[in-house]
């Protein structure tokens, strides 16, 4: 089962297409109340999605202190103050008839960095301590901030309960991040560092990715008759999405070659373009009500965008940043 899952987890690029297309059939060939009835499984598949990339998550790395701290701040000012009001911008522009699918697009550039994160920087020889800290920053700072800014850019324009908001960033990020540290710990304290790292952390993401396929596969069969009567929608969800990564990718690989040696360069690139999709999916569906589904709809596109992007940008870091160090 375990060989099933990470093969899977390594074939995401074409894993959630099918999801959605399974996803899209499921809600064209069935009544709309067996669908809404999907709705159950929701938060289910959330915490399998969320928790266990909490188990994988080293929130003792901030303890060793952040040592660089220019890498570490300019990350967070392209993380939250540029990145989520370009996405603001485009999502206005692009979506000037659906604010929630506005919302889905600055829900998505909100929650910064994930395992992937760690997991790109090291397949293009970058510096993965600084991707560590940038992870666990970037997931806390944007669950504390995210209600703030959605507030203030989007409260005029869609219906939200901000208490609401602030509930589910918790069921969502926090409590799965205790759960996750203390599952964490105990599994440092019976099998050892060793041992964990190498048979039981590559294991924690796969059923992370169950979670995520699951959550995709609902998102779409909720939106399948809208889809059916509009296909076109996709194309224009589509058209922000690109820019916003390409503008992302743009910035970062700029002032990485400017301002940092190779390894932070990598880090900075993927610790600002790699979007935390999975804890954005939960909170639309779960904090919006049945209009989050197409913010849902936004962000579910988004992880084709942002996998295969990722895969390609390892293929250039020798291009843009010069090859790596012998040995490394």
């Amino acid at each position: 089962m375990w060989k099933f899952l990470l093969a899977i987890n390594k074939k995401l690029f074409w894993a959630i297409p099918l999801m959605m297309l399974a996803g899209f059939f499921f809600g064209k060939s069935v009544n709309q109340g067996t669908v809404n009835s999907l709705k159950s499984l929701i938060m289910p598949l959330t915490f399998l999605m969320v928790y266990p990339m909490m188990v994988t998550l080293n929130i003792q790395a901030l303890k060793e202190g952040i040592k660089n701290v220019k890498l570490q701040a300019l990350t967070i000012v392209i993380n939250f103050g540029v990145v989520p009001f370009l996405a603001y911008g485009l999502g206005m522009y692009f979506f000037r008839d659906n604010h929630y699918m506005a919302l889905g697009l600055l829900l998505a550039s909100l929650l910064p960095t994930s395992g992937m994160t760690i997991s790109w920087t090291g397949f293009a020889k970058g510096n993965i301590g600084a991707a560590i800290n940038m992870t666990v920053i970037g997931l806390t700072l944007g669950a504390l901030v995210t209600p703030l800014y959605v507030k203030a850019l989007m409260g005029a324009k869609v219906d939200m309960d901000i208490l609401m908001v602030i509930r589910q960033i918790g069921y969502i990020v926090f409590i799965p991040m205790l759960l996750g540290y203390l599952t964490r710990s105990f599994f440092l304290k019976k099998y050892g560092q060793k041992t964990f790292k190498e048979i039981w952390a590559p294991r924690f993401p796969s059923l992370s990715t169950i979670g995520v396929l699951g959550i995709v596969f609902v998102a779409i069969a909720l939106k399948a008759q809208q889809l059916s009567q509009n296909p076109a929608i996709l194309v224009q969800i589509l058209q922000p999405l690109l820019i916003l990564y390409s503008v992302n990718f743009i910035i970062g690989t700029l002032l990485g070659r400017i301002l940092f040696a190779r390894g932070d360069a990598i880090a900075l690139v993927y610790g600002t373009v790699m979007r935390n999709l999975s804890i954005a999916l939960a909170l639309s569906i779960n904090a919006f009500g049945a209009q989050g589904a197409d913010a849902a709809l936004v962000i579910a596109v988004s992880y084709i965008i942002q996998v295969q992007a990722a895969a390609w940008y390892v293929k250039f870091t020798d291009v843009f940043f010069g090859p790596a160090p012998a040995g490394k």
